[in-house]
């Protein structure tokens, strides 16, 4: 059993950063692989990015390539999600999960555990 909670979302204007964090209770957090989705008003909850157990491989939604960065330090059970140059289409609620799969990924199915949320707003 894994428990996650996010910390750092907020409100910030747009080119602002933020800083999301994760921190995930239990001892082998270090063998799961952990993303983070986000679900925008009306829409469905997407992936954002993910990142191996070992921090090997990292992958990431189109839309966020190049401006957000997924980084996890094993020793301290914790995530992070540095979102540079924020948009306001980056508006929504952010959610840590945690997978024990190494297959289909991008898909929310693929995750055994949830975060319960973190709003970020970026206002225009």
């Amino acid at each position: 059993q894994v428990q996650l909670v996010e910390s750092g979302g907020g409100l910030v204007q747009a080119g602002g950063s933020l800083r999301l964090s994760c921190a995930a209770s239990g001892r082998t957090f270090s063998r799961y692989v952990m993303g983070w989705f986000r679900q925008a008003p009306g829409k469905e909850r997407s992936l954002v990015a993910f990142i191996s157990p070992s921090r090997a491989y990292t992958d990431y939604a189109d839309s966020v390539k190049g401006r957000f960065t997924i980084s996890r330090d094993n020793a301290k059970n914790t995530v992070y999600l540095q979102m540079n140059s924020l948009k306001p289409e980056d508006t929504g609620v952010y959610y840590c999960a945690a997978s024990t799969s190494y297959g289909m990924l991008q898909l929310q199915s693929a995750y055994d555990y949830w975060g319960q949320g973190t709003q970020v707003t970026v206002s225009s």
